[in-house]
C-alpha cells in the first residue's frame, strides 16, 4: 500500500483493528491540541497547507450532514431575534463549515442569495440513511452531470447501521452483529474509494462511538448497564472495517476520526474539562425532537445541582449531544473544525 500521508505503514496483512488503533493513537496524541484549536479553526483561523480550492461541495451520508428545505438541521437550530424563525447560517453543521472554508453555501441555506449560476454545492445525505444508501446518493450526482475538477465530497454514515444492529441484540449474537457492521463499513469505504477514483477529493468521517452517546444509557460510576460497552464494540466493528478498506492516499482522501473525537471530549469532561460541561445527556427536550429542536427548546440536568439549587440548563454549544444520537451545535462545530483542518492540511 503506497502512503501519501504522514501515517505509519503497517506490515502487509496487518489486521483491521491494528490499523484502526494506529490511526486512533495518532489522533489521541493530538486530541488536547485539537480541542483547543477547534473554535479557532471554525472561526477561520489557521492557514492552508495546500493549493486545493473546492468549487463545489457534495455531502453524502446520513442526517448528520442534512439541511432541510426550511433550513432546519438534525442538531440544535439557532433562531432569529423573534426566538422562533430559524437562523440556518448560525449553529452551522460540519458540512457548512467545510463549504464556508471555500466561500460556498448549500441551496438549503443560501441567506446571501448566491447566484444560481455559480457552481452549486449539493446535499445528497438523507435522514435515516445507512452506509449502503451512499452508493445511490453518489449515483444521483453522476446522473445529474457527474463530477468535475475541484469538487470536494464529504461522507459520514454508520450511526443508523450501528443502531439497527444493536436493536437485534440479544436475539442475534454479537459476533453476527459485528460481522454485519464490518460489511457495512467495507461497503462505505468502497464508495469513498469510488469517489476518489472519479477524481473527487473526499473528506470521510468515522461514525461516532455510540457507546458514549446518551442512547447508550447510564454510564455513571458503578453502573451495571452493559449497553455502552456493547455499542462501543459495535461502533468499532464498523469503523475498523471502514478504515482498513479506505485507499490510504492523502492526495485524494482525508480522514476525520469522529469516534476518537467523541471519546476525547468525553474523557476530558470526566477529567474536569469545561469545553463541554455535559457529554452524557441530550440537550433537546423530548417535546422538540430533531429537527425541530432550537436553542429555545433545551432541557436541564436536574441531577447536576442538588435541590433546592437551580438545575443546570442545557446549552447548544456546551452539551455534546442534541438528542440521544445526534451531535449538538457544539459537537458539530468540533467536527467541522476537524474537517476543515483536514481539508487544509491534506496534500489535495
Amino acid at each position: 500500500m503506497k502512503l501519501k500521508t504522514n501515517e505509519t505503514a503497517l506490515p502487509a496483512g496487518a489486521a483491521a483493528g491494528a490499523l484502526a488503533r494506529t490511526w486512533t493513537r495518532s489522533f489521541t496524541l493530538r486530541a488536547s491540541v485539537l480541542l483547543s484549536a477547534a473554535l479557532l479553526t471554525a472561526c477561520g483561523g489557521g492557514s492552508s497547507g495546500n493549493s486545493f480550492v473546492a468549487q463545489r461541495v457534495f455531502a453524502f451520508g446520513d442526517e448528520a450532514s442534512v439541511i432541510n428545505a426550511d433550513g432546519s438541521k438534525y442538531s440544535i437550530n439557532a433562531v432569529l431575534a423573534d426566538n422562533v424563525s430559524l437562523d440556518c447560517a448560525s449553529n452551522p453543521i460540519w458540512i457548512q463549515a467545510v463549504a464556508s472554508r471555500y466561500g460556498l453555501v448549500f441551496p438549503q441555506c443560501n441567506v446571501a442569495a448566491v447566484p444560481a449560476v455559480a457552481p452549486a454545492s449539493r446535499i445528497y445525505a438523507a435522514n435515516g440513511a445507512k452506509a449502503g444508501d451512499v452508493a445511490a446518493q453518489i449515483d444521483g450526482q453522476v446522473a445529474s452531470g457527474g463530477f468535475q475538477a475541484n469538487d470536494l465530497a464529504t461522507v459520514l454514515a454508520g450511526s443508523n447501521d450501528i443502531v439497527a444492529q444493536f436493536a437485534q441484540y440479544p436475539g442475534v449474537p454479537e459476533a453476527t452483529l459485528s460481522a454485519n457492521l464490518a460489511s457495512a463499513g467495507t461497503a462505505l469505504a468502497l464508495q469513498v474509494n469510488r469517489l476518489a477514483d472519479l477524481g473527487v477529493k473526499v473528506l470521510v468521517s468515522t461514525a461516532p462511538d455510540l457507546g458514549r452517546a446518551p442512547y447508550a444509557g447510564d454510564r455513571s460510576a458503578g453502573s451495571t448497564n452493559a449497553n455502552p460497552a456493547l455499542l462501543s464494540r459495535l461502533s468499532k466493528a464498523f469503523n475498523d472495517a471502514l478504515l482498513v478498506r479506505l485507499t490510504n492516499d492523502g492526495h485524494r482522501i482525508g480522514l476525520i476520526q469522529l469516534d476518537a473525537y467523541v471519546q476525547a471530549v468525553d474523557n476530558a469532561r470526566a477529567a474536569g474539562s469545561v469545553t463541554f460541561v455535559n457529554t452524557t445527556l441530550a440537550a433537546c427536550l423530548s417535546s422538540a425532537p430533531l429537527p425541530t429542536c432550537t436553542s429555545q427548546t433545551l432541557g436541564t440536568d436536574a441531577a447536576a445541582v442538588p435541590p433546592p439549587a437551580t438545575p443546570a440548563s442545557a446549552s447548544a454549544t456546551t452539551w455534546l449531544w442534541a438528542d440521544a444520537l445526534r451531535l449538538s451545535a457544539g459537537g458539530q462545530t468540533g467536527l467541522g473544525a476537524l474537517a476543515t483542518s483536514r481539508a487544509q492540511n491534506n496534500p489535495f
